[in-house]
């Protein structure tokens, strides 16, 4: 085990923690207090910490993840949409107008764009959310521009798929790809759009505020 901290970077007590929650198998037994661990353990081990460091998942999440990793019945399609959903921010709309109208103007944008059978993913539940609350603080000008959003988001989303690639037989990098690409992309495009913001409004708005000298 000495060795299998020092090959992945992983504290020897913190290995043994996954192992006893089950997010890693036990190794090989050949001894006495001793057994063989194998790259299988190290590449899981690399899963387990990305999915804890960057994915910010709980340890009752990713144990439930790997358990889906080792099913071969599952298919990787459903693989890797139960993983999406671990990052997935939940955000409920409150009953009223502002909610049935959210709803409305979403699933004109779905049916617009060709976005099926989308209405029970959890994205779908917070996007009416974030829209209804726009409606109810009197920012319509950003409901306005979902279209804009949109268009975004599916070039956002279609370069995820290239990262991702077609080959996804690879079931543990499939996985980190979306749950850790998807957490980290989330910032890098949060990032991106303030310096853009920045950026676009220096051109827009540079020397409108006039001089204050007489």
């Amino acid at each position: 085990m000495a060795e299998l901290s020092e090959t992945t970077g992983i504290p020897v007590p913190t290995i043994k923690y996954y192992i006893r929650e089950g997010l890693v198998s036990p190794g090989r037994p050949t001894g006495r207090n001793q057994a063989e661990y194998g790259e299988e353990h190290a590449r899981r081990l690399r899963l387990v910490r990305a999915l804890t460091e960057y994915g910010n998942l709980s340890i009752a999440v990713i144990r439930d993840l790997m358990e889906q990793i080792d099913n071969p019945g599952l298919q990787e399609f459903m693989l890797l949409g139960a993983a999406q959903k671990t990052v997935t921010r939940r955000q409920e709309a409150r009953p009223g107008p502002s909610k049935e109208e959210a709803q409305r103007r979403l699933d004109d944008l779905l049916e617009r764009r060709g976005w099926k059978g989308l209405t029970e993913e959890p994205a779908y539940r917070t996007a009416v959310g974030v829209l209804a609350t726009l409606d109810e603080v009197g920012y319509h000008d950003m409901i306005d521009e979902l279209d804009g959003y949109a268009d975004a988001a599916q070039r956002a989303a279609e370069t995820d798929l290239r990262v991702l690639g077609p080959d996804v037989s690879d079931r543990e990098r499939a996985v980190e790809i979306v749950v850790v690409g998807t957490s980290m992309g989330d910032t890098l495009i949060a990032s991106l759009r303030r310096l853009a913001q920045v950026a676009i409004a220096e051109r827009m708005y540079a020397g409108q505020g006039g001089s204050d000298a007489e």
